[in-house]
C-alpha cells in the first residue's frame, strides 16, 4: 500500500504539473498524501520533512538563481543578448538558418544567460530568418531548444547553468567534471539534432511547404533596429566564463575558511570547502558579468529601466527557486517513507556494467520527466541517492566526476516532456502549439536521453573522463 501511495503521489504531481498547476502549492499536497497513506502524521511531515529540505536547497542555490536571473534580465534589457543573436544569425544567413539559430542559443546559454531569456532574445531574429529562408515555422521551437536546452545546459564543461552546478554540492566536484565525455556528448547531441532538423526541412521543401501563414506572436519587421556590436555584447559572457574558470581552477581557496562558521554550530554549514567552491566561484563571476553588462549597455537603458530590470530579475528568480525547492521538499518526504526502500533497492539493483552509472541515469531521467524539471528532478534524485551512488563508486575506484556528468546530462534527458515549463514557454513565445511543434522537440528529448547512455558506454569501455 505504501509503494502504491508513492506511485499515486508521483502520478498526481505529474498530472497537475501538466495541467499547469503550480508545484509550489501541489508538491507539498501530494507529498503529504503519500505520507498519510504511510501512516505518518501530516503536520510534522510538512514542517520537519518537507520544509527542512526545501530550506536547505534554497540556502545552497538561491544566490545562483538570483544572480543568474538578474544577469539574464540585464543582458535582455540592454539589448546585449539580442545583439549577439542577431549578429550570429546575420553572419550565417538564410542558407544555414537552422544552424544559425542553434548557435545563437548555444552561445548565450554557455555564457550564463538563462534559458527563458534566450528564448525571448533569439525568437524575433530567428523567426525573421526562417521566414526569409521559407523554412516552416513549426521547426523553429525545436531549433531554439537544440541550442539552448541541450549541450550548453548540462554537457559542455564549465557551463554555468544550474543543471551543471547542482551535482557539485553532492559529489564535491566542479563544473568542469568529466570534460572529454561532456564534449563528446554535447557534440553528438548538436550534430544529431541538426541532422534531424535539416532532414525535416528538406522533407518540407520537397512537399512545397514554406514558412506558413502565422498571426500569433509574429514579430514586427523593423529595419531600424540598433543593437550593440557583437564584440561589445559578448564581453559579459566571456567575463562570466573566464572569471568562473579562474576562481574554480586557478585561484587557491583557503581550506580553513569554513572553520569559524563551523565553530558557531550553524545548522546548514557546508561539510567542506570543496562542496561550495563552484557555487562561490559562479557567484563572483555572475556579479562581475552583471556589472560589466550594466556598464556596456547603460546607454540602452531608459530612465528608471535599470531599477526595473534588477527588480524583475530578482522577482523572477523567486518563482524558479521556489518551484525547485518544493520539488526537493517533496522528494525528502518520499525518501523518508518506508515504502521508498523497495523503490530505492530496485533502482540500486540496476547494476549494468558493474557501476552506479546506469542506476543514476535511469533514476534522474525518470524524476526529471515526472517533475518536468531538469534541476528539480536531479535535485530529488541526488538528495535521495547520491550518497549511495558515491559510496558504490568509491568501492570500485570510480571518479565522482563521471557521476557528476551523468547526473547533469540525465537531468536534461526526459525533462522536456509536454508539461515542462520551458517547453510551454517556448511554444507560447513562438506562437506555436504542442500539436504543431512538439514532435520535433520530443525527438531532441530522445536524442538527449540516449546520449547519456552513450557516454556511460564510452566511459565503461575506455575509462576516459
Amino acid at each position: 500500500m505504501e509503494v502504491v501511495g508513492i506511485i499515486l503521489s508521483l502520478f498526481l504531481l505529474m498530472f497537475f504539473a501538466y495541467r499547469g498547476f503550480s508545484v509550489i502549492l501541489f508538491a507539498p499536497v501530494f507529498a503529504l498524501l503519500a505520507a498519510s497513506l504511510s501512516g505518518l502524521p501530516l503536520m510534522p511531515a510538512y514542517t520537519e520533512l518537507f520544509m527542512a529540505k526545501a530550506v536547505t536547497y534554497i540556502k545552497s542555490f538561491f544566490p545562483v538563481f538570483l544572480l543568474g536571473a538578474v544577469f539574464g534580465k540585464i543582458m535582455e534589457d540592454t539589448g546585449l543578448a539580442k545583439g549577439i543573436a542577431h549578429t550570429i544569425m546575420k553572419s550565417l544567413g538564410k542558407e544555414r538558418a537552422i544552424l544559425a539559430v542553434v548557435l545563437a542559443g548555444a552561445a548565450l546559454t554557455y555564457g550564463g544567460v538563462s534559458l527563458f531569456v534566450v528564448v525571448f532574445a533569439v525568437y524575433p531574429f530567428a523567426s525573421a530568418l526562417f521566414k526569409e529562408a521559407d523554412i516552416p515555422k513549426r521547426l523553429l521551437p525545436a531549433a531554439i531548444a537544440l541550442g539552448a536546452f541541450t549541450a550548453t545546459m548540462d554537457c559542455l564543461p564549465g557551463t554555468p547553468q544550474i543543471q551543471n552546478l547542482i551535482p557539485t554540492n553532492f559529489f564535491g566536484t566542479n563544473i568542469y567534471a568529466a570534460p572529454i565525455l561532456g564534449l563528446i556528448g554535447g557534440i553528438l547531441i548538436f550534430t544529431l539534432g541538426t541532422i534531424w532538423l535539416e532532414r525535416r526541412r528538406k522533407q518540407a521543401a520537397d512537399r512545397g511547404e514554406g514558412y506558413g501563414t502565422h498571426t500569433l506572436n509574429e514579430p514586427e519587421a523593423s529595419s531600424s533596429i540598433k543593437l550593440p556590436s557583437f564584440k561589445v555584447a559578448i564581453l559579459p559572457l566571456i567575463a562570466v566564463l573566464v572569471i568562473n574558470y579562474v576562481m574554480t581552477q586557478v585561484f587557491t581557496w583557503d581550506p580553513n575558511m569554513l572553520e569559524p562558521f563551523k565553530a558557531m554550530k550553524l545548522p546548514l554549514t557546508a561539510p567542506a570547502i570543496k562542496n561550495v567552491i563552484s557555487i562561490w566561484s559562479l557567484i563572483i563571476a555572475l556579479v562581475c558579468g552583471i556589472l560589466l553588462a550594466i556598464a556596456l549597455g547603460f546607454n540602452n537603458l531608459g530612465k528608471g529601466t535599470l531599477a526595473k530590470s534588477l527588480n524583475a530579475g530578482a522577482i523572477g528568480s523567486l518563482l524558479a527557486i521556489m518551484n525547485t525547492a518544493s520539488e526537493v521538499g517533496y522528494g525528502n518526504v518520499i525518501s523518508s517513507l518506508s515504502g521508498f526502500k523497495n523503490i530505492s533497492n530496485a533502482l540500486m539493483s540496476i547494476k549494468v556494467g558493474g557501476s552506479p552509472l546506469v542506476s543514476e541515469a535511469v533514476t534522474v531521467n525518470i524524476l526529471a520527466g515526472v517533475t518536468g524539471s531538469a534541476s528539480g528532478g536531479m535535485s530529488i534524485a541526488l538528495d535521495l541517492m547520491a550518497k549511495d551512488w558515491l559510496a558504490w563508486a568509491n568501492s570500485i575506484g570510480m571518479s565522482p566526476e563521471i557521476l557528476h556528468r551523468v547526473a547533469s546530462m540525465a537531468s536534461g534527458g526526459m525533462d522536456t516532456l509536454p508539461h515542462n515549463g520551458a517547453v510551454i514557454t517556448l511554444l507560447a513565445v513562438c506562437g506555436m502549439t504542442h500539436k504543431d511543434s512538439y514532435g520535433d522537440i520530443f525527438v531532441l528529448t530522445a536524442i538527449k536521453t540516449l546520449m547519456v547512455f552513450v557516454i556511460i558506454l564510452i566511459h565503461t569501455t575506455t575509462g576516459i573522463l
